[in-house]
C-alpha cells in the first residue's frame, strides 16, 4: 500500500446532523438575511413607488423607485423628498444660498439661465413666494419635471436637505411590463 493512500477504516466520518439542528441553522441563515436586507432598505437605500405625475416624463404614475440615502445631492438630480407629511418626487434645481429667479417661462439661478431638458414650460404664475428667491442654508429649491404641476418649491419655498430621502439611482416601470 502506496504512503499517499489513505485507507477507508482510517477515515473518521462526521456525525450525521439531526433534523432540528438542519432546522434550526436554516432559520438561522433566514433570520440574518432578512436582518441584513432590512438594514439595508432602511439606512443605505429606499424603495418608493410614485403616486403622481410630478416628474413626468422621466418618472411616472406606479413606477418603483430605488433612492441612495446617502448620496451627495447636486444640481439637477432627481430627488425623494418630503414634503407636507407626503413623499414626492422632483429634481433640484437651486443650492444653499443660489438666488433663484422665474420669469417669461425661464429658470436663471444666480442672473444665469438654467440649461434644462424640462418639456414643459416653467411658469412662476401661481406660486406663494416672490422671486428672485435665496435658497436658505441646508436647503435646494426643487422643481418638478411636470413644470404644470407647482405643488414643489414654488409654492412650499425651499426645501430642507433633511427632508430629503434621498437621490433616485434606479427607476423600474411597472406599466408595459
Amino acid at each position: 500500500m502506496d504512503k499517499n493512500t489513505v485507507s477507508d477504516t482510517n477515515m473518521k466520518k462526521a456525525p450525521k446532523k439531526g433534523a432540528g439542528k438542519l432546522a434550526a441553522e436554516f432559520f438561522i441563515k433566514v433570520a440574518l438575511t432578512v436582518l441584513v436586507v432590512w438594514i439595508l432598505c432602511t439606512f443605505v437605500i429606499g424603495i418608493f413607488i410614485n403616486h403622481s405625475n410630478t416628474c413626468y416624463p422621466m418618472i411616472k404614475d406606479g413606477d418603483l423607485c430605488i433612492a441612495f440615502r446617502h448620496a451627495k445631492i447636486y444640481v439637477d438630480d432627481a430627488v425623494i423628498y418630503k414634503q407636507d407629511g407626503k413623499i414626492r418626487f422632483g429634481r433640484v434645481v437651486a443650492m444653499p444660498q443660489d438666488v433663484v429667479a422665474i420669469d417669461s417661462d425661464a429658470v436663471t439661478v444666480n442672473g444665469y439661465g438654467v440649461y434644462e431638458n424640462a418639456v414643459y414650460p416653467t411658469t412662476g404664475e401661481g406660486a406663494s413666494i416672490d422671486f428672485p428667491y435665496t435658497v436658505p442654508d441646508d436647503s435646494v429649491f426643487i422643481l418638478n419635471d411636470y413644470r404644470s404641476d407647482i405643488n414643489d418649491s414654488r409654492t412650499f419655498g425651499a426645501v430642507n436637505k433633511k427632508d430629503i430621502k434621498g437621490k433616485i439611482i434606479f427607476i423600474m416601470r411597472k406599466r408595459g411590463i
